[in-house]
């Protein structure tokens, strides 16, 4: 049967709310669907096919429903629903289902304490802090990118030197923009004036990333080498997102590993015996970002 597309679901909007929930949309031989009970199936869906459901592919999405269930009642006219192949599936993937809703009740139920909050911040505040910054590239002979051509090949000396040439002219209250469109060799900047944007920690190489980050707003670097060459950059802007700005997106990513403890806590209450000579020794320890472990996958139907 064909399967709807994964998509991004969108935020829920009065266009959603049903516009006459009484009314039939949908007829399935005896089984009929009201607005309401529609939008009650699709909200019941994993969120990846709910703007299916209700967008581009809600045509196709009915089409897809009356095929399921018109099979689905044939099963069961034939007896298929009582055959214990279907009857194990059936049961393993309600408490599959089961399993998951109860790891997904646990986790948005759990309360994330300030201090690990803070922790959580403090060991990560490379991934909140950013820099807006221009620059003039002066190639070095041999670097991993081509020379604009007609331009004479610099040694690191040559480099070098007219690099601190373009700092001085700077200093001395020089058109940043306008020598960058004429000295600059990172052409791509070079026609905006050097600027490169917005970046954050790691989107740079190591060298011009650990000066633009230690620069103070309007400073006038020396000479940065890299193995492009040597750069003069000035950073425009450097922030750093507050505590406050980013504690719900902390908390949000943190939820999951505390509810996994939880679930260890569970586990560890209940018994369980498995038999090492037919399933193999226990295997190591899952790690702490693996999936949780209310959501087994569930095994295809053959």
């Amino acid at each position: 049967m064909p399967t709807p597309p994964a998509a991004v679901p969108p935020a829920a909007s009065a266009a959603d709310k049903p516009a006459d929930p009484n009314k039939v949309i949908l007829t399935i031989g005896d089984t009929k669907f009201t607005e309401a009970q529609y939008q009650a199936l699709v909200d019941a869906l994993p969120q990846q096919y709910q703007s299916y459901a209700r967008g581009a592919g809600k045509r196709q999405f009915a089409e897809n429903l009356a095929q399921l269930l018109i099979l689905s009642n044939q099963a069961e006219k034939l007896g298929l629903d009582k055959q214990p192949k279907i009857q194990e599936q059936v049961r393993f993937q309600r408490q599959n289902l089961l399993a998951q809703a109860m790891f997904d009740d646990i986790q948005n139920g759990v309360k994330v304490d300030d201090a690990l909050v803070d922790a959580y911040y403090n060991a990560h505040k490379n991934e909140y802090e950013s820099v807006r910054a221009k620059h003039i590239l002066i190639r070095v002979k041999g670097a991993p990118m081509p020379g604009a051509e007609g331009k004479p090949e610099l040694t690191d000396e040559q480099a070098l030197a007219k690099a601190q040439e373009i700092r001085k002219k700077l200093v001395d209250g020089g058109d940043f923009a306008a020598i960058a469109k004429t000295e600059s060799d990172d052409t791509g900047s070079a026609k905006q004036g050097g600027d490169l944007g917005e970046f954050r920690h790691g989107m740079m190489v190591p060298p011009f990333e650990q000066a633009a980050f230690s620069l103070k707003v309007g400073e006038v670097s020396q000479p940065v080498k890299s193995p492009f060459g040597y750069h003069i950059i000035v950073v425009q802007d450097h922030k750093l997102k507050t505590l406050a700005e980013v504690r719900q997106d902390i908390e949000k990513s943190l939820r999951p590993e505390m509810a996994r403890k939880q679930v260890q806590a569970l586990r560890e209450k209940t018994p369980v015996t498995i038999d090492d000579g037919y399933f193999g020794a226990a295997p190591a320890p899952m790690p702490a970002h693996g999936a949780p472990p209310a959501a087994a996958p569930v095994p295809p139907a053959k």
